[in-house]
């Protein structure tokens, strides 16, 4: 006598992770097979990224966006057509509009109207070094290293804020809460009030007050309160208060 009892659809269960309790509420006795059927299953690798379905359309998909990101990386490695040059303060580099504008709503905005950039087919980014901006243009077309994301974070984040990439910022924000210390915890404490990054801004003044990290750059931290944003100098106050 075979009865079959079906639990509700279940989804974006991590295996790994979370418990799955499935409470039945038909008596079984003796033995008894259990049928499990994966309308999907998906593998993530420790590393990050996205889950990937072990069916072949996972598969496909996986080794096809793949494909396309190392396309595009050699696109820009190998100046591949491009058709607009972007000057940093130490020099300069080939890119392509398409790319810039499907990544960045304001590079969009200014090829779509009657700019100097869309008439010249000229960037000035001026503000970036070139090996930064380089690292900029890798992000965007899905060739960045890791080590050179963690060089130029600082600068990256100063471009994800100006040109509009919600991804890289948010991607700056979660590194740099990674390794606060004495020597960055100002300069740090200092871009999460400019850039408007609650998470970094609450751990470099815990790190600095409930730390007592204070005392130990004492004079560093007085030149910091002589210039900074008054409404930051106020929340370092009722964090100090806080403490207390």
């Amino acid at each position: 006598d075979r009865k079959a009892l079906t639990h509700p659809e279940i989804t974006d269960k991590q295996l790994k992770n979370d418990h799955f309790v499935w409470q039945v509420e038909v008596p079984l006795t003796g033995k008894f097979i259990i049928d499990v059927e994966f309308l999907d299953l998906k593998t993530a690798s420790p590393d990050g990224g996205e889950p990937c379905s072990i069916w072949a359309g996972g598969v496909t998909k996986k080794q096809s966006n793949a494909t396309a990101l190392a396309c595009l990386g050699r696109m820009l490695k190998e100046s591949i057509h491009t058709d607009i040059t972007i000057y940093a303060s130490d020099g300069s580099i080939g890119a392509h509009r398409a790319v810039l504008a499907a990544r960045s709503p304001v590079f969009r905005s200014m090829f779509a109207h009657d700019l100097k950039e869309k008439e010249l087919s000229t960037i000035n980014i001026s503000d970036m070094s070139l090996e930064a901006c380089q690292a900029f243009l890798n992000y965007i077309y899905g060739s960045i290293q890791h080590e050179e994301f963690l060089i130029h974070r600082l600068a990256l984040l100063r471009a994800a804020d100006k040109y509009d990439i919600d991804d890289l910022k948010e991607a700056c924000h979660e590194s740099l809460l990674e390794d606060i210390d004495t020597k960055n915890v100002l300069d740090r404490l200092q871009s999460a009030s400019l850039y408007q990054l609650p998470k970094l801004k609450m751990s470099c003044m815990m790190y600095l007050v409930k730390f007592s990290r204070i005392f130990d750059i004492r004079d560093d931290f007085n030149d910091f309160m002589q210039c900074a944003d008054r409404d930051l100098i106020a929340e370092i106050f009722n964090e100090v208060l806080n403490a207390w």
